[in-house]
Order: structure tokens, then C-alpha cells, then sequence
């Protein structure tokens, strides 16, 4: 018998690649963090003999999800300053308060706190866009959590960086420092037109082809923006970036709620991925993502929760879900963004976005185990006639039961490892009073 180190038999197991298929009663055998086999429970028990065994007959195994746009340091600010409009929301809100409390700790204890709700739903990789990348890179790592990290770049100072040239040369340090890690990757992330300069972008296309690395970038994420691109530089965002040389395969667009039909098809021609945010979109009331016709052109779709300041969550169980209902209504297409569509978008579309699809986003042999079980046994989640439509239609986070990253647990019987929750909450609670007398609150 082969020797395992971990034997998760479930009672059904959607890989995601093939698409739209479903295993029943099946085991995926995992070794050093590595995918080893998919086959029948029965076949896995003869040929593996395993270290530890986890047996969920009334749960499905899924890749873990890949929240493909947050800013997880921003969960602090959950609430803070909610029902109002993207520019009054961040210009007299966010920016003010985030000028008074950002620094290292601040982002720490963030993404501290994220990486606990997000492992409690299901989440095990994610495409982080905030300031102190540095930090942000460690704590993931030190959380064993799968993350590309973006450097940050705006056209103002900040407690990051003060200048151009101080964003660039940060952003070059923090690259070289994780350039070969297997867990953290990072990505440019200039924060959007409206607040970056051709030159900048012009740096960026530079280095991201030199570097070999993504572009994390928000994009046509409201009609203010595209008219004030018009009024400024004469043309909508997609095009001045076409003109810089950025509409290619390193970009990864986030919102594009504002596309016409020739935009839809030129970042399907360029390989353009787009990272659909529908529940922040909806919040703000900043439009909405054609999801369905992207998808028909053939543009790569991921789904991100974006940050909790304005969504207010990070539960990636319930944004698929949005983005499917959401869909359906925009292409006015009951059949269209099916369900197993949307956990694509969700799993292997995420990964293919940030360029991580060689190593998660599906259970096949040669990838990494990053897994999550979920139970399906609940009176919410019964009777069970089709179980992809079940995960997206009526499945809440609080059914996630296992999640792994790498072949590690990372939760376990609904309860987190290595992770205090106790000081975590305490951690928490002293952010709220900190805030709290900034906003004069």
C-alpha cells in the first residue's frame, strides 16, 4: 500500500475541472501537500495506507475558494462608514480615518482577523490589494495562508510611502523578498485611473513584463469614473490603459460595471480577467458586472468579496451566490451563470485570474490541497437533489466543516487551528476604540 499522509473521503467531490461533474462517494489522497489521487472510497482504502483519515459521508469536497479582490487590513473599518456613494464613502470616510490608524499594526491585525473569518468560510487563498505589502506577506505566511499580495501605488503619500519613486522602490524590495516563496506571490497593484498618472502606469507595464507579475487594478468601477476619464484625458479608462499598453494578460480589472459590448470583446481578445465584487457593487450602488456576457466572450471571471468597509463581509459562500442570482438578472437569462459556472468562478476562475490555476482551484492530481469540506447534512441543505446547485443556492459559510491548505488543517470540526480566537476578539475590540475616537464616535 502507498503511504499518505492525509485521506479525505467524502460523500460526494466536485473537482471543478472536469467541469460541472460530480464524484460520489470518493477519496482525495494527499501527500506533502500535493493531490495525489481522486478515486472511489473503496479503491483509496486498498491502495493508500494514510496517517490520518477524515471520513465525511454527509459532505462534498470542494477547492478552496479564492476571494480574487479584498483589502483585508480594511476589515478593522467594518461598518464604519456605511449607505453612502464610492467617492463620499472614500474621500470623507475611509482615506480620513485610514490616514489616522494605518501603520504595520493596523495591517496585521487585520488580516489577522480576516484570515480567521475567511478559513471559516471556506476561503484559502486571496488577492490582497492594501498598503504595507511587507506586513501583509508576513502575517499570511505566518498563518500558512495562500496569498498574492499586491504593491500598492497611488499618486498621493501615504504612510507607506511618501513619493513615486519611494511606491516603486518598496514595491521592488517587497517582490525580491517573495519572489520564491510557495505560499506568497505578489502583484502590482496601482489603485485606479483616477488616481494614477500615465507615467505610472507606464512603469508598471514596464516592470510587471520584466517581473513576470499581475496588474491588480480597479477598474470601470462607476460611471463618475469613466465620465471623469472622458473629461480628462478624452477617453474612457479602458482605452487610455489600451493606449499605456496595459489591456493584456497580466490584468486583473476588478468591478467593470461600466463596459460596452466592444470593451467586453477586446479584454476577451487580450486575455483580460475580471474579478466580479457584486455585493460592494450593490452596497455602493456602483453598478452592475456583466457577468454573463463577459463569460460568453470567453474573458476569465473570478468573484472577490472586496473589502469589509464596504460589503461588509468576506463570506465567499454567500458572494457566489450573489454573483449568480446577480447575473441572472443583468443578462435577463434564467439559464444563464449556472451554478456549477458560478463555483468555477469561485475556485479555478479566481485562480486562473491571479495565475495561480497550476496550483489550486481544482482537485487534480499535481495541485495543491488546498480543500474544504462541507457539510450538507442540515435541514437547510435537505433533501439533496443536485449538489452543485445545493452549495450555490442554499448553502450558508457556517456548513464549511474542514478546510485545508496545502495537505494542513487549517480548520477542523468547525473550529479553527492555531488560532486564538480569545485574543483575536480582544485584538478586535482595542481597533474599535482606537477607530472609535478618530471618528469622534
Amino acid at each position: 500500500m502507498q503511504p499518505v499522509d492525509l485521506l479525505i473521503e467524502a460523500g460526494f467531490v466536485v473537482p471543478v475541472e472536469p467541469h460541472g461533474v460530480v464524484l460520489e462517494r470518493h477519496a482525495v489522497a494527499v501527500h506533502d501537500g500535493v493531490i495525489q489521487a481522486i478515486l472511489p472510497i473503496d479503491e483509496a482504502r486498498a491502495r493508500f495506507a494514510a496517517k490520518e483519515t477524515v471520513s465525511r459521508p454527509d459532505a462534498v469536497l470542494i477547492p478552496g475558494l479564492v476571494n480574487a479582490h479584498t483589502h483585508n487590513p480594511m476589515t478593522l473599518l467594518r461598518g464604519v462608514a456605511d449607505d453612502l456613494p464610492l467617492k463620499v464613502w472614500l474621500q470623507e470616510h475611509i482615506w480620513p480615518i485610514e490616514g489616522a490608524v494605518m501603520g504595520p499594526e493596523f495591517v496585521a491585525d487585520g488580516i489577522a482577523l480576516a484570515i480567521a473569518e475567511m478559513l471559516r468560510g471556506g476561503t484559502t487563498c486571496v488577492n490582497e490589494n492594501y498598503f504595507f505589502p511587507d506586513v501583509q506577506a508576513a502575517t499570511y505566511k505566518r498563518h500558512g495562508f495562500r496569498a498574492r499580495v499586491g504593491l500598492p501605488l497611488i499618486d498621493f503619500p501615504s504612510a507607506w510611502a511618501s513619493s513615486d519613486d519611494e511606491y516603486f522602490d518598496k514595491a521592488g524590495e517587497v517582490h525580491d523578498q517573495w519572489r520564491s516563496d510557495p505560499l506568497i506571490a505578489t502583484a502590482f497593484a496601482p489603485h485606479a485611473p483616477y488616481t494614477v498618472s500615465d507615467a505610472s502606469f507606464e512603469r508598471v507595464r514596464m516592470l510587471a513584463d520584466q517581473l513576470d507579475v499581475p496588474v491588480h487594478l480597479h477598474l470601470h468601477e462607476t460611471a463618475q469614473e469613466v465620465e471623469q476619464s472622458v473629461q480628462k484625458h478624452g477617453q474612457r479608462p479602458i482605452a487610455r490603459l489600451d493606449r499605456l499598453g496595459l489591456i493584456n494578460d497580466r490584468l486583473i480589472a476588478v468591478h467593470m460595471t461600466q463596459l460596452t459590448e466592444a470593451e467586453i470583446h477586446l479584454c476577451a481578445e487580450r486575455g483580460v480577467s475580471v474579478v466580479h465584487c457584486p455585493e460592494s457593487n450593490l452596497k455602493l450602488a456602483s453598478g452592475f458586472c456583466p457577468a454573463c456576457a463577459l463569460q460568453r466572450a470567453g474573458v476569465t471571471l473570478a468573484i472577490g468579496t472586496d473589502g469589509c468597509a464596504s460589503n461588509n463581509d468576506l463570506d465567499m459562500v454567500g458572494e457566489t451566490r450573489t454573483a449568480a442570482l446577480l447575473a441572472k438578472a443583468v443578462a435577463n437569462d434564467a439559464a444563464g451563470f449556472d451554478a456549477a459556472t458560478a463555483l468555477r468562478a469561485a475556485t479555478l476562475g479566481g485562480a486562473k485570474a491571479i495565475g495561480f490555476d497550476a496550483l489550486i482551484g481544482s482537485i487534480e492530481p499535481g495541485k495543491q490541497a488546498d480543500l474544504v469540506c462541507i457539510d450538507l447534512s442540515q435541514l437547510e441543505t435537505q433533501p439533496l437533489h443536485h449538489v452543485a446547485s445545493q452549495l450555490i443556492y442554499a448553502t450558508g459559510r457556517h456548513q464549511v466543516n474542514d478546510v485545508w491548505i496545502a495537505g494542513k488543517a487549517k480548520l477542523r470540526g468547525r473550529e479553527l487551528v492555531d488560532i486564538d480566537t480569545a485574543a483575536l476578539l480582544a485584538k478586535t475590540r482595542e481597533w474599535r476604540e482606537r477607530i472609535g475616537a478618530v471618528r469622534g464616535a
